[in-house]
């Protein structure tokens, strides 16, 4: 029986040893494709540049996420389309263009944020400074139909508010300033009188330099503003059959969605394009309006909505493990973007290193002991809505997520790792082949000394949120520019500029492979990650 027991034991020995030397060949395989036949730059290009600006809702969205659940089958994945959620109505972005028609005419620079509307074809129009009280609009309201309106404000990404308690609060702030105006009135009243004693003093002066001031010199009151509120008369301007609005926005030009598209219907569609406009270009049209000079604008803004529900789908791909096939390493990012650019970096930067990663640990003959799976997001930019489903809906999954590794930041270098005590030892073994894969880029693990943070109670501004709020790991490289590119991710964060050129190649294909060596050595622990030390731990009661 000994023997048997001692036999048993050895063998035990010669397999892990034989595990062991497997992964180690599959690892340096990932290295070496990775290092020779990198895809990363090429699954972004299909992402920008075919299928472009991926907005919730949207064709492109739907067309890229076919896509991505194709390219996991071809790799030999399992891969599939995870219904998240539903919009009312869905939204496709064509091309736009303005010009100034004047003596100093010129093509103008703007955007108009997601699900807003667009112009009936080219339309051309005369251009009215926004009223600020009832008197003003009562003057122009014969003016303002087929104007374009220049309203107030600097824009931050977001439409005019349109819906009904904007137009209560607006319709206050419409009383408001009509109290204001009455009482600058008065003010003005006043202040002529007090003009017109200093003109009659002035003149009995010059007859007479002897003449005595008989009323203490008053000074002339400052007018009340009014209140700023942007587009304050936006239904009454609309139904007047304004042809659009238009504000300064600074460079480069932000471009968000409208936060209404909850509640629209295919029959309540917004009917006033929404223009945002470089601010430069904005000051001089604004004087040429205040001169009263005439000119008009053109435009033809091609926004094109489509009937719902339109469901919408995060995209996973799966890894099958060999020992626990019910445990998991996730890797992902947001597969949605903003569309007035093409998420080249938001969050095309993220996705397409998680997907080469897969590719990679695939193309290597890799055969992990627990799942890995791809997630990308939908719905990220309107609330982390992909992921919040996905947590809530593998509830029963949670205490068997190893960890989950989320990319949004941009297309720096991963090159670092911080890890709580308890995991510094698994860590150092994953981490070790690191170094080898480009010796520019060199990896740093650090222990996590001190106390953890609070485990977060409110979700984050990315997908990692509703893991970490529900006690899952979520472990997450650090990123650097060590080669100086200069690169500034608030230029590019929801702006024109995120485009697929702005992604850094060597530095987004270095983090497809360390991304697919960690993920593969954690997928292979023979435990899932532990939460020892992750977070603070609760009081007890």
């Amino acid at each position: 029986m000994k023997r048997i027991y001692l036999l048993a034991f050895v063998l035990c020995i010669i397999l892990a040893g034989t595990n062991v030397q497997a992964q180690k060949k599959v690892v340096d395989q990932i290295i070496s494709l990775g290092q020779t036949d990198n895809q990363t730059m090429n699954h972004l290009d299909v992402l920008c540049n075919r299928f472009g600006g991926r907005i919730l809702g949207s064709d492109a969205y739907d067309n890229a996420a076919d896509w991505c659940v194709a390219q996991f089958k071809k790799w030999g994945m399992e891969a599939e389309l995870d219904e998240a959620g539903t919009l009312p109505v869905g939204f496709n972005r064509g091309p736009w263009f303005g010009r100034l028609l004047a003596e100093n005419g010129m093509d103008l620079h703007f955007v108009t944020p997601s699900y807003t509307s667009g112009t009936h074809g080219v339309q051309r129009g005369h251009v009215l400074i926004e009223p600020k009280s009832q008197a003003e609009f009562d003057k122009m309201k014969g003016a303002l139909k087929g104007a374009w309106v220049l309203i107030s404000g600097i824009n931050g990404g977001w439409p005019i508010d349109y819906s009904t308690d904007a137009d209560t609060r607006r319709a206050k702030s419409i009383l408001i300033n009509d109290t204001i105006n009455l009482k600058n009135r008065e003010i003005m009243g006043e202040n002529r009188r007090i003009r017109q004693a200093e003109q009659e003093y002035q003149a009995a002066l010059k007859k007479d330099p002897t003449t005595v001031r008989t009323t203490p010199k008053v000074e002339e009151k400052p007018l009340i503003p009014l209140l700023e509120e942007p587009a304050l008369f936006y239904k009454q301007m609309r139904d007047a059959g304004i042809l659009g609005i238009i504000q300064s926005a600074p460079v480069p030009l932000q471009c968000l969605y409208d936060r209404n598209v909850w509640k629209m219907t295919f029959e309540t569609l917004p009917t006033v394009p929404d223009i945002k406009l470089e601010d430069k270009q904005y000051k001089i049209i604004e004087q040429m309006a205040k001169e009263r000079r005439y000119f008009q604008l053109e435009f033809d803004i091609r926004n094109y909505f489509k009937m719902g529900p339109v469901k919408y789908y995060n995209v996973v791909g799966k890894i099958k493990g060999t020992k626990y096939p019910d445990e998991y390493v996730i890797m992902g990012g947001h597969l949605d973007c903003f569309d007035v650019a093409s998420g080249g970096v938001d969050d095309g930067s993220g996705v397409t290193p998680a997907m080469e990663a897969a590719r990679l640990i695939m193309a290597a003959g890799g055969k992990p002991q627990r799942s890995i799976l791809v997630c990308l997001w939908a719905g990220e930019e309107f609330g982390l809505l992909g992921s919040k489903s996905w947590v809530e809906k593998n509830q029963k999954n949670w205490d068997k997520i190893s960890n989950y590794f989320n990319r949004d930041g941009g297309p720096l270098v991963a090159n670092s790792l911080t890890v709580p005590e308890d995991l510094y030892d698994d860590f150092v073994k994953i981490c070790e082949p690191l170094d080898r894969i480009n010796p520019d880029f060199p990896f740093t693990l650090t222990k996590r000394t001190g106390e953890p943070g609070p485990r977060p109670t409110r979700a984050g501004g990315s997908d990692h949120a509703y893991f970490a709020m529900n006690g899952i790991p979520t472990l997450s490289f650090g990123q650097a520019d060590p080669k100086g590119y200069n690169f500034d991710y608030g230029e590019i964060w929801h702006t024109e500029r995120d485009m697929y050129n702005k992604s850094i190649a060597e530095y987004q294909n270095q983090t497809s492979v360390v991304t697919a060596v960690v993920a593969y050595g954690v997928a292979n622990l023979d435990k899932v990650l532990s939460r020892k030390g992750l977070y603070q731990q609760a009081p007890a009661k």
